[in-house]
């Protein structure tokens, strides 16, 4: 009876909202009524039924992308424009994704400052990796950043502007000129301190002029494979309950990072690596998730992010004594030396007694020596975000800060042009996985290595999300024919839904969570040691092993919150149980891997990425290596042999 009445007010509610929108002459355009989560354009062919209990909706397109950051959101732009058939898949509003969050800027070699040369960037970034990169893809990058921050003011992002009109552009932590040699270089485009906002407004704006097909609030489960090869996704709408089939030619994993791991960390509660473990459910390893990078300005409590930017404008880091101790560490850059620095920094500041406030747990971030004006103009959103995190006026008093978790290195293993790769055998550890690609967070080019550099993070996204659409373009053609899906496609995902809405274990959701971040936060640190690891290893695979004994609460299909938190951490605890085991493994000290018991690089054994395997029936974890890419595309840029890093 009630369902009934629900269906019938629904249904009046919709003729109402027709003849209103018919009286007023309103248009709708078809670009408008795809960003509308409940309309369903393109369905079909049917590729045949698995379960009366679970009908699926089938959807065919060219392409593919799941996630709608910045990365997904410019593949997506990228294929529309090419003209591709394109489906972009996103669980959040697409301007609620975790890029809008970004402060600080986009790194390019511009040169609107001061003189500068992508090699530089180049330079600046394969150290800043402590020679994990890749320098292929670093090659790729930086060549193609001024370009791409050109194109993004073409699309129409709001950069700052200096007096002369240019691209406004501060300084950056581990950014130099002349590799390293010319002092510090100027390279961080910026829009205020909101530039990850303005850029995905804008690149939303453009998919959608562009007739972008969204599926807004839709969970992508899994992948579906056949034979190596993939073919599409899975995914439930979170608005009606209903299962959702793609086929596609190409599948583009654009789903950010998994940050949600650790109890205290700048992501939001949504970056739980959804793509990530649908790889990794797929039978396909994961690389380097042993390096997790930590913001050295969190705000202490909270962890909500201060950006590096604030630092770049002239802000400096202070301890109990009032003491300038970057200088200690990074005699020349000082504050702006690379973020695992100056978080390990700040961490031993604390450790030897010289934290503040009354548990002296916790060092600051001056501010109050700048202008008001600079404060105001380039850093607006963290003078509020102190203001109402910390109760701070910047104004007048510092800043509280501390390290927290923020950035993964580690992810899906791809090429520079996008594509993911996996390990068949030694003579072949770069096997392209046919039909799937990665960008931004989620992927691992590797371009981070084992530390990211500030600001590079959203031309990673920008920069690679559009290699993918530009890779597609080279090898298929818009509205080839598809192939039929095999008739049990989908079958294993179904099932897995099945049996978590009929658990009946008895460990809630947010129960095990909770124990999975406190782990990660005690035994996966800025600082770890032999026996630290060794205890959680323990633990995180103990942890892992409750998620047999789960109960969900919630056993409708309709906007079950709790059934898709129980999805997110199921994702969540197969990465924290891989980095685990990684950081365990790994016996030296490189980027964000900071061992007390192996204390120094160790390139002769360890310049070296890892891969991992995650069995999710077992709770094994496999791993294997891969090797760094030490050569350049050409000789347009050169090798950059490995030294001692130092700032």
């Amino acid at each position: 009876m009630a369902l009934n009445l629900l269906r019938f007010q629904r249904s009046t509610f919709t003729k109402t909202c027709l003849n209103f929108q018919t009286i007023r002459n309103f248009h709708i355009s078809k670009a408008a009524r795809a960003v509308v989560s409940n309309t369903r354009p393109d369905l079909g062919p049917s590729q045949g039924s698995l379960s009366k209990a679970y009908p699926i909706i089938d959807h065919t397109y060219d392409a593919l992308v799941i996630g709608a950051g910045g990365a997904g959101l410019r593949a997506a732009l990228g294929l529309t424009e090419k003209g591709f058939r394109t489906a972009c898949i996103s669980k959040l509003f697409p301007t609620r994704s975790h890029t809008v969050a970004a402060q600080g800027g986009i790194n390019a070699a511009l040169g609107n400052m001061t003189r500068d040369d992508w090699r530089w960037h180049a330079f600046d970034t394969v150290k800043g990796s402590d020679w994990l990169g890749d320098q292929d893809a670093i090659h790729y990058m930086c060549r193609e950043a001024p370009q791409t921050v050109i194109e993004l003011e073409h699309y129409g992002v709001p950069f700052s502007r200096t007096e002369d009109g240019k691209i406004y552009q501060r300084a950056f932590g581990g950014q130099s000129l002349e590799y390293g040699k010319g002092g510090q270089a100027i390279r961080c485009a910026a829009a205020a301190d909101r530039t990850g906002h303005a850029l995905l407004h804008t690149l939303y704006g453009q998919a959608v002029r562009k007739n972008c097909v969204f599926f807004i609030e839709y969970f992508a489960i899994d992948l579906i494979m056949e034979n190596g090869e993939c073919r599409g996704v899975i995914a439930l709408c979170l608005e009606d309950g209903t299962i959702h089939r793609f086929r596609s030619h190409y599948t583009i994993l654009a789903t950010g990072g998994y940050g949600r791991a650790y109890f205290s960390c700048t992501s939001a509660h949504t970056c739980t690596g959804d793509g990530n473990a649908m790889v990794s459910r797929a039978g396909l390893p994961l690389q380097d998730l042993e390096f997790v990078q930590f913001h050295p300005t969190g705000i202490y409590g909270s962890g909500c992010l201060i950006t590096e930017g604030a630092r770049g404008e002239g802000g400096y880091l202070l301890n109990s004594e009032g003491e300038r101790f970057m200088e200690r560490y990074a005699p020349k850059a000082k504050d702006l030396a690379s973020r695992d620095v100056v978080s390990r920094a700040i961490t031993l500041e604390i450790m030897q007694g010289r934290g503040c406030g009354p548990k002296k747990d916790h060092c600051l971030l001056q501010l109050s020596h700048l202008p008001a004006a600079v404060l105001e103009e380039r850093l607006p959103g963290i003078s509020e975000t102190a203001k109402i995190f910390a109760g701070v006026d910047v104004t007048k008093e510092p800043i509280p800060i501390l390290p927290t978790v923020h950035y993964n290195m580690g992810g899906i293993p791809t090429n520079f042009m996008g594509e993911v790769v996996t390990k068949i055998s030694d003579d072949n550890p770069d096997h392209i996985v046919p039909g799937l690609m990665a960008a931004g967070e989620a992927a691992c080019v590797s371009v981070h290595g084992a530390n990211r550099l500030g600001a590079n993070s959203l031309l990673d996204i920008v920069v690679f999300g559009r290699a993918c659409a530009n890779r597609v373009a080279e090898l298929i053609k818009p509205n080839s024919p598809h192939k039929p899906l095999a008739s049990n496609a989908g079958h294993d995902s179904i099932q897995r839904i099945d049996s978590l809405l009929n658990s009946t274990g008895k460990k809630w959701t947010s129960e095990i969570r909770s124990e999975m971040q406190s782990i990660m936060q005690n035994h996966a640190a800025v600082f770890r040691t032999g026996e630290n690891l060794e205890a959680g290893v323990q633990k995180i695979d103990q942890c892992a092993a409750t998620m047999s004994d789960v109960h969900v609460t919630d056993k409708s299909l309709i906007w079950n919150t709790d059934l898709v938190e129980t999805l997110e951490l199921e994702n969540l605890i197969s990465q924290a149980v891989q980095t685990m085991h990684c950081a365990n493994i790994r016996k030296e000290s490189r980027g964000a891997h900071a061992r007390e018991d192996f204390t120094k690089r160790d390139d002769t054994n360890w310049m070296k990425h890892t891969l991992s395997w995650f069995d999710h029936k077992t709770g094994q974890v496999k791993i294997d290596y891969r090797p760094v890419h030490m050569s350049p595309l050409d000789s347009e840029m050169p090798q950059i042999p490995p030294v001692e890093r130092s700032y």
